[in-house]
C-alpha cells in the first residue's frame, strides 16, 4: 500500500478529519509525485477496503468503520458541494441493505459513488415492504442493494415482483457474498446488474446512465 493511502487510512481510523482533508487536498493538488499517482476514488476505495479487512480480522471496530465512511462522505460533500445538489442531475438513486445488519459493503459503495460525484439516498437496513414504499415515494430509478446471506439475496426476487405489482421498474444493482459465489444469481432474482467489488458500482451506474438518454443528457 502506498504511503498516501496508508496515511489517509490512519487518519480515518484516528477519526482525524482535518488530516484526512489535508491528504485529499494533496491528491487534488498533486502536491507530491506519489499523490499524483492516486485518484480520490482509489484513495477512498483502497483505504475503506483495508479498514473493512481490519474489521473482519478484529483489528478495527465497527464504530471506526462507520465513522471512516462518514468522514469520507462529509469531506467529499464539503470539497465538492455540487455532489450534494439535487437539481435534477442524473438519476435518482438509493442504496440499502436488505434484511441484514452487515453495513460494511454498503458503506464502502456509498463512499466510492459519492467520491465520483453521484448523489444517493441511504435507506440503511430495510425489508421488502419498506423498500417498495420508499422507491415509490422517492421516485428511485437506480436501487443498489447489499446482502450478506443467501436468504436475503433470494428475497430480491420477491422485491422485484412487489415493485412490478406497484408499477415500478427501477434498475436493481446487487452486491455481496452470495453474488460473488454465484455470478448468475443476480439474474435469477431479477436484478439488472452485479459487481464483484465495491468499485464496480461506478462503472455499472455510468453504464446504466449511458443507456438512458433522459439521464445521460444531464450528466
Amino acid at each position: 500500500m502506498s504511503s498516501v493511502v496508508n496515511r489517509f487510512k490512519n487518519a480515518l481510523l484516528s477519526l482525524d478529519n482535518i488530516k484526512a482533508r489535508e491528504i485529499i487536498l494533496e491528491v487534488i493538488n498533486q502536491a507530491t509525485p506519489e499523490a499524483a499517482s492516486v485518484t480520490i476514488e482509489e484513495l477512498i476505495y483502497r483505504s475503506m477496503s483495508d479498514i473493512g479487512e481490519g474489521w473482519e480480522n478484529d483489528a478495527v471496530t465497527l464504530a471506526q468503520v462507520y465513522m471512516s465512511g462518514r468522514i469520507c462522505e462529509t469531506l467529499m460533500l464539503d470539497l465538492f458541494p455540487e455532489i450534494g445538489a439535487e437539481s435534477g442531475k442524473g438519476p435518482k438513486m438509493a442504496i440499502t441493505v436488505l434484511d441484514d445488519f452487515h453495513l460494511l459493503g454498503k458503506r464502502i459503495v456509498k463512499s466510492i459513488l459519492i467520491s465520483n460525484g453521484f448523489h444517493l439516498l441511504d435507506y440503511g437496513t430495510t425489508n421488502v415492504e419498506q423498500l417498495v414504499e420508499r422507491v415509490k415515494k422517492d421516485g428511485i430509478q437506480i436501487l443498489l442493494i447489499s446482502v450478506l446471506m443467501l436468504p436475503s439475496a433470494l428475497r430480491i426476487k420477491e422485491l422485484r415482483k412487489a415493485l412490478t405489482a406497484a408499477g415500478l421498474r427501477p434498475y436493481i444493482v446487487v452486491g455481496g457474498a452470495p453474488f460473488r459465489f454465484d455470478r448468475n444469481l443476480y439474474l435469477e432474482v431479477g436484478a439488472d446488474a452485479t459487481g464483484a467489488h465495491a468499485a464496480d458500482a461506478v462503472g455499472i451506474v455510468k453504464g446504466i446512465i449511458s443507456t438512458e438518454t433522459q439521464w445521460h443528457s444531464h450528466n
